[in-house]
């Protein structure tokens, strides 16, 4: 017969193999001695392996298959204390689990402070988390692939859904600092640009088919997300329109240079909250949305971006961008 030890036995075990002793275990429990020692023979008996060694010893010692089963006690004490929490949240009328799409667009470092405390105020929610570019966010949301949808471009007027302004990014044309756009020095023209290779995104989605933005060569490449196009450029391979928030770094220590073209329609890139007008989030949704409004509002202004990265004033862009 297999073993088929309890919850309560391991909780037992735990504790004597932390606290060092079954008196010290007793006194945690709150449980007389000889019932420590009851719980723990059972559970050796029902394994058929001894779990420590108490012979010779003051203290009782874990044996090898003691520390071994020290780990899956932990594990499964573990699982429990999550789905003791998730009840406890679907109790209080908490989202059991959140499917969150997110714009390549939102600073990363945003995404990960707002992850990190919603982790710790709902360690019993699920989190469902998908990162992509253009209309990958909106379509997700109106899919019912995601409960919310941050950043998304609204490519398309859409009744069903809800967005509202939750703050900004931007984007600025850049080019590694070897590329021959690098070496002049002047404002850049569209017949400079128009025999370059543009590094453009493939839209996933479909919702923008049809339809490029701040596409200005005759010359494209076409990748199917941004984080290829940020290596291509760095590699010197073409130019192209990239995050803020993704090539700051790179602008500043020299790795890419920010080129200045005025047909390039750049600067404020407005990010959107979304969520199916049928389905409202829940209390941790709507504190998600919040959260990420409250550290947008805490990123880099338009203009302390401009005067950080060393580049001329940004003009105004369209509500999607390439």
């Amino acid at each position: 017969m297999l073993p088929n030890p309890t919850l309560d036995q391991l909780q037992v075990f735990l504790t004597v193999a932390e606290t060092g002793s079954f008196s010290a275990a007793s006194r945690v429990l709150n449980r007389a001695q000889s019932v420590i020692s009851y719980t723990i023979a059972n559970l050796e008996a029902q394994l058929e392996v001894p779990l420590f060694e108490r012979s010779g010893a003051r203290q009782p010692k874990l044996t090898d298959a003691g520390k071994a089963m020290l780990e899956d006690a932990r594990r499964m004490l573990a699982d429990l204390e999550v789905m003791r929490a998730r009840v406890k949240s679907i109790k209080q009328g908490l989202e059991a689990e959140l499917s969150l799409a997110i714009s390549v667009m939102v600073p990363a470092n945003a995404v990960m402070m707002v992850l990190r405390e919603f982790r710790e105020k709902f360690p019993g929610v699920a989190l469902n988390l998908n990162v992509g570019e253009l209309g990958m966010v909106m379509d997700m949301v109106m899919n019912d692939k995601a409960d919310i949808g941050i950043g998304g471009a609204l490519v398309r007027q859409e009744d069903s859904l809800i967005a509202e302004k939750i703050g900004y990014s931007f984007m600025v044309p850049v080019v590694a600092p070897d590329h021959p756009l690098a070496r002049i020095e002047r404002p850049l023209t569209l017949a400079d640009v128009r025999e370059e290779i543009q590094l453009v995104v493939s839209d996933a989605s479909g919702l923008t088919k049809g339809r490029d933005f701040n596409v200005l060569s005759y010359r494209t490449w076409r990748v199917s997300d941004i984080a290829t196009k940020h290596q291509l450029i760095k590699g010197g391979l073409g130019w192209g329109g990239l995050p803020v928030s993704l090539v700051g770094n790179d602008i500043m220590k020299g790795n890419l240079v920010a080129i200045k073209l005025e047909a390039y329609e750049q600067g404020e890139y407005p990010v959107y909250a979304m969520h199916k007008a049928a389905s409202p989030p829940g209390p941790a949704g709507r504190w998600l949305v919040e959260a990420f409004r409250r550290r947008l509002a805490m990123c880099p202004s338009h203009g302390e971006m401009v005067s950080m990265l060393g580049i001329d004033e940004l003009h105004a862009m369209p509500e999607a961008a390439e």
